[in-house]
């Protein structure tokens, strides 16, 4: 059989499309770690931010020389950067063979096809607002694992004035949830799945535009009836579509970990308007309390963008007091970068490198503190770690994450309890992570 490799760069969404690749060719490529060794090379692609877009380019000037040795070799990009820039990138690289966009990567038998008849290459990236994901499960014995992904829509209709996803991912869609729950219970009874996260770019309107769909809170119900699995995560939500029916399905559902993502972006009712974020920094905080009230344990992630245009120095002291009201366990922040076709991007009002440099270095620092305080808090307590694996820096011990998305590793009395549920008392709490000692298993 032929070799497939994949480099993925990008978030959650874009690692399940890559999965989809390996299962769309699994009856005539096999997968390699070693690119040397391909007979097709895929870039899979993100064009979220400026950084990611830039490594795509180092990528492909890595792959020439090795397609110059062996020009029977098929290189390809895939994903938001081949949706974005289409028939651009074959021009800056005319030595690439496929461009497959983010609803085109599911065409690839077909493109692999069209090569091999006419010798040109294949350019599938065009966007269909009524496109529904196809269920892809692997027609031969899938490797077994303790988590999955499942994608359960795709595109956005928000329009946030800085973000690209509505122009390279395409309009909100959901896929039905016959076949999400059809490839959930796939990947439980055959797989070994024990954790499933559910994608989307804003899973909280999952089903709105599809007439006889359930609701987000009600796919969760429904996926937690599959016996195997025991856990149920998800990401990500938009704060506008959070309803009190979803907080309650969180906090009564012993199977949905108690752990939500919930991007602010923005602590300045000013800066939030000029984002087209559709909530204020009032609205966002009642939807915290929110869930606090009903689930006091729950983990709150965010997003935050520093140097947006016309971000004052007023505007992003905000941002830093929400940090303070908030608490967030984890912050994924940003510097503002320019992305094609949005509204943001012809705004003005630059913020100097230098000023983002530094406004990005107080939100770390800031966060730093909190995180090491919510972690210390568990010094001393007994939690549930469903066991992922061996720890990278140390393989005596195993790893695992804790229903608030905690990573843990810890000494146990034996190595095989990976894809257990096990208990674990904790001993040291790191920057990121704590440490402890195994007490019991609970399943497995």
């Amino acid at each position: 059989m032929k070799r497939l490799y994949i480099k993925t760069f990008g978030c959650q969404m874009n690692e399940n499309d890559t999965e989809k690749v390996f299962i769309l060719l699994g009856d005539s490529y096999v997968k390699t770690d070693n690119p040397e060794e391909a007979d097709l090379v895929l870039i899979n692609t993100c064009s979220v931010r400026e950084k990611p877009e830039h490594k795509l380019y180092s990528e492909i000037g890595r792959y020439r020389l090795l397609k110059s040795k062996r020009p029977d070799l098929l290189l390809g990009v895939m994903g938001c950067v081949a949706q974005q820039e289409g028939e651009r990138l074959l021009q800056r690289f005319p030595y690439l063979d496929l461009i497959l966009g983010t609803q085109g990567f599911y065409r690839i038998k077909e493109a692999l096809q069209t090569i091999e008849n006419k010798g040109s290459p294949v350019i599938f990236n065009q966007l269909r607002d009524d496109f529904t994901i196809p269920l892809t499960l692997p027609n031969k014995e899938p490797p077994r694992r303790v988590k999955a992904f499942i994608t359960i829509m795709q595109g956005c209709d928000n329009f946030c004035t800085y973000c690209v996803v509505p122009y390279v991912r395409g309009r909100e869609n959901s896929r039905s949830p016959e076949d999400i729950i059809e490839e959930a219970e796939h990947l439980v009874k055959k797989c070994g799945v024990r954790e499933i996260t559910l994608l989307g770019q804003n899973v909280n309107s999952y089903g709105k535009k599809h007439k006889g769909y359930v609701d987000f809170a009600d796919l969760l119900n429904l996926l937690s009836q599959i016996e195997e699995l025991w856990r149920i995560r998800f990401t990500t939500s938009h704060p506008k579509d959070l309803s009190e029916k979803l907080v309650r399905t969180i906090a009564e559902n012993p199977k949905v970990c108690k752990h939500i993502h919930l991007p602010l972006q923005a602590g300045s009712n000013r800066t939030l308007k000029r984002m087209n974020r559709k909530y204020t920094k009032e609205e966002y905080l009642e939807k915290v309390n929110l869930l606090r009230a009903h689930c006091p344990e729950i983990a709150i992630t965010t997003d935050l963008i520093v140097g947006f245009p016309g971000e004052s120095e007023e505007d992003f002291n905000e941002t830093l007091e929400m940090m303070e009201k908030v608490r967030f366990q984890e912050v994924f922040s940003f510097k503002y970068s320019h992305r094609p076709f949005t509204v943001a991007s012809k705004l003005g009002e630059e913020i100097p490198e230098d000023i983002k440099e530094e406004r990005l270095t107080k939100v770390h620092k800031l966060q730093e503190s909190i995180t090491e305080s919510i972690l210390k808090a568990y010094l001393g307590k007994e939690v549930e770690v469903l066991v992922e694996g061996r720890s990278e820096k140390d393989l005596g011990k195993l790893t695992g994450r804790i229903t608030t998305n905690i990573v843990v590793n810890f000494t146990a009395p034996r190595l095989d309890l990976i894809g257990s549920l096990v208990k674990v008392k904790i001993e040291e709490a790191g920057k990121h992570s704590l440490k402890g000692k195994y007490v019991e298993t609970l399943k497995c």
